[in-house]
Parts: structure tokens; C-alpha cells; sequence
């Protein structure tokens, strides 16, 4: 199996994107992308989509996003057209929290692809022919842009392509069919969880807002992210600690209270064994 690397595709390394149209009329062999995040957009056409050891049938209108852990190829291409966005994760970081807390970018460019290296699964996103032709529209503008390359081409790139995430999560949050459910609520979890987590959240209220009870949701974090949903809530809390001790000079006592826990010496604690440093030993290191 081969590795694939971005600076095959672009040398640019302030700028960690690109974006191409495909054409395969042959089957592509089995490769791993090893350092950078690829969004496909199937065009036109069909193929037989393998990744890892699962095998599925793809056509037009199917968008699906492969990070580098995922091994994938294309077999028996038939008029099969994609669109290519390969682009380093750190890009879609700087998403505002309206967009990073929306269910369908959690479910689309965070979970299935997270997901899809632990068990089979099938995306969740089929463009009907009306949604195609906008996202056609939009990759065609961006793919001029890249090409040409006038002055600003980055800043405009950028923003045509968040433009892109956000109609395509859009869509995965509104279609009525084809999703995973329990993908669903996840993201559902997620997005209240991002959005709230600094705040006193109780494992019942985040199932309430999930439409699900305690049970399934600590079953379908444990399944889909391999965690509970009090250490996602602890981690963005001791994420957001990190931060404060990083760039702010509040006392650690008022940095534990900010950031959602009631208890100093447990916040000590929690973030001595995520980071292996007290809060005052990660602050006088930076």
C-alpha cells in the first residue's frame, strides 16, 4: 500500500490546500493519505469505493471525507467524475463555533471519518441533482481561482471553501433519509456539548437535548468515539484551561471555576494526568 503525501499535489507550504478535478478511468491503487485530509465529491458516474477492508458502491452526488488513517481506492470506474479538496485538518479549526457545533459538520467532517477507521460505514451524504449543480458552481469558481492564482487567490479560496462546508453540512443535517440515526444523535450530543460546555451540564440534560436516553447516549459515544460523554466535556474544559494558562494571567483557583470545575484540587488533578504537568508547572513552561 502506498502513502500519499500533500506536497505531491502542492509545494506551498503556507498554503496546505488543493483542489482538482478527477477523472479515474482506471482502478487506483490502495493508498493511505499521510498527512493531510481529503473531501471527495463524486461528480458524475460510479465506482466501487474501498476503504480499509470495506467495499461500496459510490456515484454521483455521494460526498465523503477521508483523514490519514483511512487506506481507500477506487475500483471499476464508470464515467466516474469526482472533485478532490486536499487540505491539512488545521484549516477547518478555525471554523467559528456556530459552524463547528452544527450537527452536520460534526457528523460529516469529524465523526464518519473517525468512525470509518473503526468500523465499516457507509457516508451519510447523497446530493439530490438541485444541491449538485450549487456545489458544482462552487467547486468550478474554486478550482478557477486556484488556477489562476490572482492576487488575494488564498483569502478567496478560503473562503469559497468554508462556503462549501457549510452548504454541505447543511445538507447532511436536512436530508430526511439515508443517515445513520445513532450518527445523529451524536452529533446532536456533540454540537450541545461544544456549544454549553462551560456551563453545569448533567449527563441527562445533554441525552434530553439528544432525544435519547442516559444508556443509549454513553453507548453510542462508547461505540462511534470511543469515549463518554464527561471525558469529551472534561477535555474541551482542560483544552480550554490550557489556553487560559497560556495566555492569561488569572489564578489557576479562577481558571478551574471558568472553565466548569467546581473544585480546584480536582481540576489539579484532571489536568496533571491529561497533560503530565500541574497547571502551574504548564504555565511556567511556556
Amino acid at each position: 500500500m502506498d502513502n500519499v503525501y500533500l506536497n505531491w499535489f502542492t509545494n506551498d507550504e503556507q498554503f496546505p490546500f488543493f483542489i482538482q478535478y478527477g477523472g479515474h478511468e482506471e482502478d487506483t491503487i490502495l493508498h493511505k493519505h499521510n498527512d493531510f485530509t481529503e473531501l471527495v465529491i463524486v461528480l458524475n458516474g460510479n465506482a466501487t469505493h474501498i476503504v480499509n477492508s470495506e467495499t461500496y458502491f459510490i456515484k454521483k452526488g455521494n460526498v465523503f471525507v477521508l483523514n490519514g488513517s483511512a487506506s481507500h481506492a477506487f475500483k471499476n470506474p464508470h464515467d466516474f467524475k469526482i472533485c478532490n479538496i486536499m487540505y491539512r485538518p488545521e484549516i477547518l479549526r478555525s471554523a467559528g463555533p456556530d459552524l463547528s457545533t452544527s450537527n452536520g459538520f460534526q457528523a460529516l467532517f469529524v465523526l464518519e471519518p473517525f468512525y470509518r477507521n473503526i468500523h465499516s460505514f457507509q457516508s451519510g451524504l447523497s446530493l439530490p441533482i438541485p444541491s449538485m449543480e450549487h456545489v458544482a458552481s462552487i467547486i468550478s469558481d474554486m478550482i478557477n481561482e486556484y488556477n489562476d492564482k490572482q492576487q488575494g487567490y488564498q483569502t478567496m479560496l478560503i473562503s469559497q471553501f468554508m462556503e462549501l462546508v457549510i452548504y454541505l453540512s447543511r445538507q447532511y443535517d436536512n436530508q430526511e433519509n439515508g443517515t445513520d440515526s445513532n450518527l445523529m444523535h451524536l452529533a446532536n450530543a456533540i454540537s450541545y456539548i461544544e456549544d454549553n460546555y462551560l456551563e453545569p451540564l448533567t449527563l441527562e440534560e445533554i441525552a434530553d437535548r439528544s432525544k435519547i436516553s442516559v444508556r443509549h447516549l454513553n453507548r453510542i459515544f462508547q461505540s462511534y468515539y470511543q469515549t463518554t460523554p464527561i471525558s469529551y466535556l472534561q477535555q474541551l474544559r482542560l483544552e480550554r484551561a490550557r489556553m487560559l494558562l497560556r495566555q492569561s494571567g488569572l489564578p489557576i483557583t479562577k481558571i478551574s471555576y471558568e472553565c466548569g470545575f467546581n473544585d480546584s484540587n480536582y481540576f489539579t488533578r484532571k489536568f496533571s494526568k491529561a497533560y503530565g504537568l500541574s497547571p502551574k508547572a504548564f504555565r511556567l513552561s511556556q
